[in-house]
C-alpha cells in the first residue's frame, strides 16, 4: 500500500494500519461485544442447573404396585378379574401397557368399565391405562381391571398368591403377588 501524506501537517507520509491487523481498540470492541452473550449464556445455564437440582425440571416416573387382588373365579368361569393399586411418586406420568403372569399364560388383557345410557355396566378393552405423575391408578370393579383367563389347571383358593408382572411404557416392569379373594372382598 503506498504511503499517504499526513493530513494534519501535509508533510511526510503515514502508513495506515493493515486492514487485517487488529488494533487495540478493535480488540477491545470485539471483546465487549462478545462479553454480553457469553454472560447471558452463563447465567442461563446456571439458572437451569439450579432449577434442575431443586427438582423443577421434574423427575422420571417412580411406580410401585400394591393391594393386588385376584377374584376367585366362579366354578366353570372362563375368566376373572385382577385389581392393582399403581402409585406413581415421580414427576412424570407413565402408562400401564401390559400385565403378564407365569401362572396364567397368554390372554391377560387390560379393560375399563363403562355404563350404558340404561345404567348397565360393560367392560371395554383398553390398550393401556394412564398412571398420572404424583397420582394413583386404583383399579376397582367400577373403574378398570385386568381380565384374567382362568387356566384349566387352576385350582385357586381364597388366600392363594398368584404372580403378576406389570409393564409400563416408560418405567421398568414391576412384579407383584395378587392374593385370591372372593368377589366384593377388599382384602
Amino acid at each position: 500500500m503506498p504511503p499517504v501524506p499526513d493530513s494534519r501537517t501535509g508533510k511526510g507520509a503515514q502508513t495506515p494500519p493493515h486492514p487485517w491487523r487488529p488494533t487495540r481498540r478493535g480488540l477491545e470492541d470485539a471483546a465487549l461485544a462478545a462479553l454480553a452473550p457469553v454472560c447471558a449464556a452463563v447465567l442461563a445455564l446456571g439458572g437451569l442447573a439450579v432449577w434442575t437440582a431443586s427438582g423443577g425440571a421434574g423427575s422420571p416416573a417412580r411406580v410401585a404396585v400394591a393391594d393386588a387382588r385376584l377374584y376367585l373365579p366362579a366354578p366353570g368361569a372362563a375368566e376373572t378379574a385382577a385389581f392393582f393399586r399403581v402409585t406413581n411418586t415421580g414427576g412424570a406420568p407413565d402408562t400401564l401397557v401390559e400385565v403378564t403372569s407365569s401362572a396364567v399364560g397368554p390372554g391377560i388383557a387390560l379393560s375399563r368399565h363403562r355404563m350404558t345410557e340404561g345404567n348397565a355396566a360393560y367392560r371395554e378393552p383398553a390398550e393401556s391405562l394412564p398412571v398420572p405423575a404424583g397420582g394413583t391408578l386404583d383399579m376397582s370393579p367400577l373403574s378398570s381391571d385386568v381380565t384374567v383367563p382362568v387356566p384349566d389347571a387352576a385350582r385357586w383358593r381364597t388366600g392363594d398368591l398368584v404372580p403378576f408382572v406389570l409393564r409400563f411404557a416408560d418405567g421398568e416392569p414391576v412384579g407383584t403377588l395378587a392374593v385370591v379373594v372372593r368377589p366384593g372382598a377388599r382384602e
